[in-house]
């Protein structure tokens, strides 16, 4: 297994460097990709319980969420909210009317995997749209990303406190506190090369990224749990097959997605009081 997650990682890392790179209309596709193949990974999950969410609600307001992001930023999000939720409504008043006993819990299941993916997934879009965008999204994505692999790697030598048994049984208090020191530690060297590249003034630096990548590597893991509580409940391992040793969609981007909504906010709320 270790193998085949270490091929498509370095299959996969120049892909994501060059998009994060190219901005714009490349990043929102393959964005997009990534959110609606979680997002119906996500209604199937749900499928397996007896429920019926609707795959192409959750697919379809995920996206229109994703897209508005990208075109209008934060604006007219109230009006684009309310659309989808109106779309939702009628779509189970029909179910019911058709005979659908567990319409009202499909609303409520369909409505918050739109909402939990749409939502966080289109913070990649605004924290890369941010001034040093490409850059803040590095220092988030890799304080999360080695923050998991800390996490993994010294948990599974040296965990023996587990963290959250019913969720997830092999992570670990050590392991956790390893994702705390590797998130930020990595984040924080590898920020001082960004920095080199970074426009002046940006706040790009070992100070911002040690900051940054220990929060994310304190917080990111909520993203992880929050899956591994689907998962749990359906009774599966992965939510997907879409990659060898990686798992589904939902699985790859579950830390990803909190840790750019998590590092955004760090950016702009965090950062200038570090200059």
């Amino acid at each position: 297994m270790l193998p085949d997650r270490l091929v498509i990682a370095l299959l996969l890392l120049p892909i994501g460097l060059g998009l994060i790179a190219i901005g714009g209309v490349p990043l929102l596709l393959i964005i997009s990709v990534l959110v609606v193949l979680a997002a119906l990974e996500y209604a199937d999950l749900f499928a397996r319980t007896g429920l019926a969410p609707s795959r192409w609600l959750v697919a379809g307001g995920a996206l229109t969420l994703l897209v508005a992001r990208h075109f209008f930023g934060f604006d007219h999000i109230g009006l684009i909210l309310t659309l989808i939720l109106l779309s939702a409504v009628a779509w189970y008043l029909r179910a019911y009317e058709r005979g659908s006993a567990r319409a009202a819990t499909d609303f409520a299941v369909t409505v918050a995997g739109i909402v939990y993916l749409g939502w966080f997934g289109a913070y990649f879009i605004s924290l890369r749209a941010l001034p040093a965008g490409e850059w803040w999204l590095l220092v988030a994505l890799t304080g999360v990303w080695l923050g998991d692999a800390a996490a993994f790697s010294f948990g599974r030598r040296f965990g023996r406190h587990p963290m959250s048994p019913r969720l997830s049984p092999r992570k670990t208090w050590e392991g956790y506190a390893a994702s705390i020191v590797g998130g930020g530690l990595g984040s924080g060297l590898l920020s001082l090369l960004w920095q080199i590249a970074a426009p002046p003034g940006s706040g790009v630096g070992l100070v911002s990224g040690l900051v940054i990548g220990s929060l994310l590597g304190a917080l990111g893991t909520l993203g992880d749990l929050a899956v591994s509580m689907l998962k749990r409940e359906v009774g599966v391992k992965d939510s997907g097959t879409l990659l060898p040793g990686h798992g589904g969609a939902l699985d790859r981007i579950d830390s990803w997605i909190v840790g750019a909504a998590i590092g955004y906010y760090l950016v702009v709320g965090l950062v200038p009081l570090l200059r």
